[in-house]
């Protein structure tokens, strides 16, 4: 059975470029973004991890965490942050995990849990499944998770307006539309009374009897 949204995290103990980190603890009661990629030093997954770096300013506003998980070794990220660093044009200062073991790959369900990756002549190809998204609550529970294919860069822009989404509906009456954007307008639910909505959120407005729209508070 994979993991599925509103299931707990699942914590780990492992080396990255930052130390050794328990996950559980690291979160520290932030929002966090795990990404996952099958090696280092491949081009995809290198546009990603320097798209990472240049958004820390846009991370920090929304008090998340961001953490890269490979499966290789902390010597080679090491290695590879030069290279992140070079094509951002500014620092890769979050921790990039050591995955050798593959124990979060398959923690987080990246992995058939028989999976064998050789110890000469691996490619990225033998974990291509490692490619995946997971945004995480400050409760430890998975908000959101997208997988992508070795050969489709990962839109940061969309992960960002999803985290936007995630944390503007989380723990309330809301739901955000398709391609909503922040600053729009959010979907009332269904268990809130068009009164108790007007009372609470101001002005709601009616599209269908199961659509209605209110202003997202401040």
């Amino acid at each position: 059975m994979g993991l599925r949204i509103n299931d707990t995290a699942p914590d780990f103990t492992a080396n990255s470029t930052a130390g050794e980190i328990r996950f559980h603890d690291w979160l520290d009661g932030h929002y966090a973004i795990l990404f996952s990629h099958p090696r280092d030093f491949t081009p995809v997954c290198t546009t990603e991890f320097s798209a990472v770096a240049q958004l820390a300013p846009e991370w920090a506003k929304r008090n998340t965490k961001v953490i890269g998980v490979s499966v290789d070794t902390v010597a080679e990220h090491e290695k590879w942050k030069h290279d992140i660093e070079s094509l951002a044009g500014n620092p890769a200062d979050f921790p990039i995990i050591d995955d050798t073991s593959l124990t979060v790959s398959k923690a987080y369900d990246m992995l058939p849990a028989d999976y064998y990756l050789p110890t000469e002549g691996r490619t990225p190809a033998h974990s291509a499944t490692v490619r995946t998204v997971y945004i995480i609550g400050p409760d430890k529970k998975i908000r959101l998770t997208i997988s992508y294919p070795m050969s489709v860069g990962r839109n940061f822009a969309e992960i960002l307006r999803a985290l936007d989404a995630v944390q503007a509906t989380d723990g309330k009456p809301f739901a955000a539309p398709a391609n909503w954007v922040p600053g729009q307008d959010v979907i009332l639910a269904l268990s809130v009374s068009t009164e108790d909505g007007e009372k609470k959120y101001g002005h709601v407005e009616t599209k269908l009897p199961y659509l209605r729209f209110v202003k997202l508070p401040a």
